[in-house]
Order: structure tokens, then C-alpha cells, then sequence
């Protein structure tokens, strides 16, 4: 009788955008507890499951790696599986701020998360540079691989790494200016493939970050630039909704997920810098659109992850 591959071999990085946004959401849903009247327990309950859902897949993975760690070489080929590892490493810097409230060893888990960062981006480079200079391109997945330290002051300045979390945010705002300027040169050059769209609303996600970094560090002035230019680029992309989902549903709809829980995240900063009346609109609006749609696509992930669709959609290596 044919006996079917396990599934821990061929797991995919693309369930670690997932397991971002679920961080993210859950965050957000506890941040939000300290300036709207909603218990605290939301959050705590969300960022549990979060925690389980991403280190169980982060345990799958590394058995994968230390199966064949040639995997690593194979995924990274390709642009949304090199994001999805530095999505991984981000996912842990956000555990990190996850188990501020509890102590347990989050500056040793924020410092792995950085590692991992750093790693994901010189793999990241390291697949860029072997490609035919004919292949080479701009895309969204590039802001997670490059522009990922900027999640590092989420937890940092909390545990006190603040000249780590400057140098994390700086390092960070050089790629997002290339990437930005890049991708929409090639862009009005080229148009945007239909199976690409969804990818567009990654943009979002690292103006709220810089937002937040920026607001956290106490930087107004670039608080102030990042956090309205978010809020402009998500009306833009509300707009744009039906565009860039006229594909039909596809494993890159993750980059619907974390971009909307980064959005959560500033609203609340923004909340308790006192922004006003437009911040405490947006945290609702955000929170009214990310829950469901983080949970959907959850939902959609964990279903195909079983049937074994997700590893073979996102053409995942298999160990």
C-alpha cells in the first residue's frame, strides 16, 4: 500500500507570515486593553494560540532542516519562500513581546529573533545574487527578507536594548527606500501579474512599522511622516481591495494578514501618544478588519496544510 509522505517534510515557510500576523493580532488585541474598555484576556487567549501555532511549525521546520539542511538553499530560489523565513525570524521577535508581561527569557528569545533576521537576509541576498541578472526584480516579499529588523523595537525598547533598537530601525529604512523606489519604477514600467497583487498590500506593513519604531524610540517628527503615510497607503489599498484579490484565493493572501495587524498595532501607539479622535478610530476600524481576516486566512492555511495543497502551492522543498 503506497504510504503517504509526512507532512513535517515538506512544511512550508509560508505558514510563518501566518503565524505573524496572529503575534501581531494578538498584540494588538492586548495593547489596545490599556486605552479601550476591553478586557485583557482577549489578547492573552489570541497571543496563546499564536504562541503554539508558530512554534509548533518552527519546530517542524528545524526538524526539516536538520533532516537535509539543503532545503534551505532549494526554498529560498524563490521570493515568498525567502519571505516567509524572514518572516519567521520576525515571528520571533514578537514572541519576545509576547512574554514581556510573564519574564520568561524574552531578551534571549528577541536576540535569537535578531539572529534569524540577519541570517534570513543574507540568505535572502545570497539567492538574489545567483540568479541570472535577468531574473532579477523587485517585489513586496523583499520588505519582510530586508526591511524585517524594523519589528525589533517592539520588544527591544521594552527590555531595554534601545541603541540595538535605533540601530535595527535604521538599518532597515535603507532597503525600504531602495525597495519602494524599485518596485514602483518597475511597476509603471511593467504592470503587476495578476497572482502578484495580493502581495502589494505587504506595503503597508512597513510604514506602520517605522511608525511604531519611530514612535516607541520617540522620534515624533518621523512618528508623525510614517504613521499618516500609513494611514493614506490603507485607504488606497481598501480601494484597490478588489484588484488585488481578483486572482482568487492563493497562499500569498498571508500578505493581507500581517499588514493589517501592523496597521492595529500603530493605531494603538498612536492612541496612547495621544493622536486623537483619528487613532482611536482607526484602532476600532483595524480591529473590526484584521480579527476576521487573520482567522480566515488562518483557517484557509491550516486547511490546506493538512491536505498537503500548501507545501505543493508554495513549492515547498521537501526533506
Amino acid at each position: 500500500m503506497h504510504r503517504r509522505p509526512k507532512l513535517w517534510r515538506s512544511t512550508p515557510p509560508s505558514v510563518f507570515p501566518v503565524s505573524l500576523s496572529l503575534l501581531g493580532l494578538g498584540l494588538g488585541w492586548r495593547n489596545a486593553a490599556d486605552v479601550l474598555p476591553i478586557a485583557d484576556e482577549i489578547g492573552d487567549l489570541m497571543l496563546a494560540f499564536a504562541t503554539a501555532f508558530f512554534l509548533y511549525f518552527f519546530a517542524l521546520y528545524m526538524r526539516k532542516i536538520s533532516v537535509r539542511p539543503r532545503v534551505v538553499l532549494e526554498e529560498v530560489a524563490l521570493p515568498p519562500a525567502r519571505a516567509g523565513l524572514a518572516a519567521g525570524a520576525m515571528s520571533m521577535m514578537l514572541l519576545a513581546a509576547a512574554l514581556l508581561p510573564f519574564g520568561i527569557t524574552a531578551s534571549e528569545v528577541w536576540w535569537l529573533g535578531v539572529v534569524l533576521q540577519v541570517g534570513a537576509s543574507g540568505l535572502g541576498a545570497f539567492a538574489i545574487w545567483r540568479e541570472p541578472q535577468e531574473l532579477r526584480e523587485f517585489t513586496p516579499f523583499q520588505y519582510l527578507t530586508f526591511v524585517g529588523p524594523v519589528v525589533g523595537p517592539i520588544a527591544g525598547i521594552p527590555l531595554g536594548h534601545i541603541w540595538e533598537s535605533y540601530v535595527l530601525t535604521l538599518a532597515a529604512l535603507v532597503p525600504y527606500l531602495v525597495i519602494t523606489a524599485g518596485f514602483a519604477i518597475q511597476s509603471l514600467r511593467r504592470g503587476i501579474p495578476l497572482p502578484l497583487r495580493p502581495a502589494v498590500a505587504i506595503f503597508l506593513a512597513p510604514n506602520c512599522l517605522f511608525a511604531t519604531s519611530f514612535g516607541l524610540l520617540g522620534v515624533d517628527w518621523a512618528f508623525q511622516i510614517f504613521y499618516w503615510l500609513a494611514g493614506g497607503i490603507a485607504l488606497a489599498l481598501i480601494g484597490i481591495g478588489p484588484w488585488m484579490s481578483q486572482g482568487g484565493w492563493s497562499p500569498l493572501w498571508a500578505g493581507f494578514a500581517f499588514p493589517s495587524t501592523a496597521f492595529l498595532l500603530v493605531q494603538v501607539l498612536a492612541v496612547k501618544l495621544g493622536v486623537g479622535n483619528a487613532a482611536l478610530i482607526g484602532t476600532y476600524t483595524a480591529m473590526s478588519f484584521a480579527t476576521p481576516l487573520v482567522f480566515f486566512i488562518t483557517y484557509r492555511f491550516i486547511m490546506t496544510w493538512v491536505t498537503g495543497e500548501l507545501a505543493e502551492g508554495s513549492g515547498a522543498a521537501r526533506a
